[in-house]
């Protein structure tokens, strides 16, 4: 027993020596953690009460909002990123929208962190740093194409964001504004006189689910209905498609687009498999759960159906491969907004197509620095990704659509 007791002694020695050198390194990853927060660009609300008389104002009759932060020295653009954050399709989805943040200015926080691609920071957004950064607000449940009025009990509902885009496109590029398609989500000034977009494709895609059934579409078309959304959507799609709402949709709406743009999506996008492509009316029985929660826990047969999602995408993409004037960044991890976020917009550890991260790819583009299209290979081959799971949704009164 006696030979065992050093044993022990230095066992403690050790256990204690790895709590002091933990404790060391815990305070010092809080510390920089600290550090990074205390770094964080927080860019205050600013209202704009003189858009009502144009029309522009929210769900619920607040005035519509946007963050800036001017650019210096030789940022001269102007880049808009148009918040996200789902639909409404019916009176009473747009009542509940009307009060939440989703649907009103004077529930929304009033300071933003500006990050990733909306960052001032050189070393991380090293081509749009120094531009005039602005978030406009998303308040109208329709991609900023609502047009319409109308009361329900005792509410009485707004549906102008059409007027709400051009409005701050007016008083912060002092530019015409272009009727938005429903759409755009970001825009990038490229040469005076023109605003260029670089596109994240909505969430939702102009496909069947996995039963066979399109979930999305008579969603999508009582929305277009009730926005009074048709007279904003591209004229030329118009004409083109059998009906209105398949305009919404960015496979039909991009290709009568004459502007160049760049389009940023995963082939697996999170909120399309979750919602649109396995909602939760074609898994009853939950048995998709564990995969929507984990890719790495799907079975062969669900990565195989997923590979489905991402050839789809690939298809509908090949009318653009090719065009010079569009860009392209198609990778392979489960995410669906990338470019907001420091960790997948340009950080050490950022996914990559060819040791291009997607800042690099997309300043390549707009700078005419070279070929600007890459795509990813299949589902698991991708060892850069993010994969980025959300938890939670917050849903519409239409579970398959949520307000994402």
């Amino acid at each position: 027993m006696a030979r065992r007791r050093p044993r022990w002694t230095w066992a403690a020695v050790f256990i204690a020596g790895v709590l002091v050198v933990s404790a060391s390194v815990s305070t010092a990853a809080a510390a920089a953690a600290a550090e990074e927060e205390e770094k964080k660009l927080l860019v205050d609300m600013t209202l704009v009460p003189d858009a009502a008389s144009a029309g522009a104002v929210c769900l619920d009759g607040s005035p519509p909002a946007y963050h800036l932060d001017r650019g210096a020295g030789s940022g001269a653009g102007w880049l808009l990123q148009f918040e996200g954050g789902g639909w409404c399709n019916d009176a009473r989805s747009c009542a509940e929208r009307a009060g939440t943040r989703r649907g009103s200015t004077r529930l929304m926080n009033k300071l933003e962190v500006f990050s990733g691609v909306l960052s001032d920071d050189p070393a991380k957004n090293p081509d749009f740093y120094n531009w005039n950064r602005v978030k406009l607000r998303y308040c109208d449940g329709g991609s900023f194409a609502g047009d319409s009025e109308f009361i329900n009990d005792f509410n009485h509902l707004h549906e102008r964001a059409e007027d709400m885009g051009c409005y701050h496109h007016r008083s912060l590029s002092k530019r015409p504004c272009d009727s938005p398609t429903g759409t755009a989500l970001r825009l990038l000034s490229r040469r005076p006189g023109d605003i260029l977009p670089l596109r994240r494709p909505p969430g939702a895609s102009w496909r069947d689910d996995i039963s066979g059934d399109n979930t999305i579409r008579p969603f999508f078309s009582s929305l277009v209905d009730l926005q009074g959304a048709q007279k904003n959507l591209n004229k030329e799609c118009l004409n083109s498609m059998l009906y209105p709402y398949q305009c919404f949709f960015p496979q039909y709406a991009l290709q009568n687009i004459r502007t160049p743009y760049f389009i940023l999506n995963s082939a697996y996008d999170v909120y399309q498999f979750h919602h649109t492509f396995v909602p939760p009316s074609c898994d009853p029985r939950g048995q998709w759960s564990r995969c929507k929660s984990d890719p790495a826990a799907c079975s062969t047969s669900q990565i195989a159906t997923l590979q489905g999602l991402r050839n789809a995408m690939l298809t509908a993409l090949n009318l653009f491969e090719g065009d010079s004037k569009v860009g392209m960044f198609i990778n392979s991890c489960f995410a669906h907004c990338q470019s907001e976020l420091q960790d997948t917009w340009f950080a050490p550890n950022s996914p990559s197509l060819h040791n291009k991260t997607i800042a690099e790819l997309v300043g390549d583009w707009y700078f005419e620095r070279g070929a600007a299209q890459e795509i990813d290979c299949a589902y698991p081959c991708d060892l850069t990704c993010h994969n980025i799971i959300p938890t939670g949704y917050p849903f519409d009164r239409v579970k398959e659509i949520p307000e994402f």
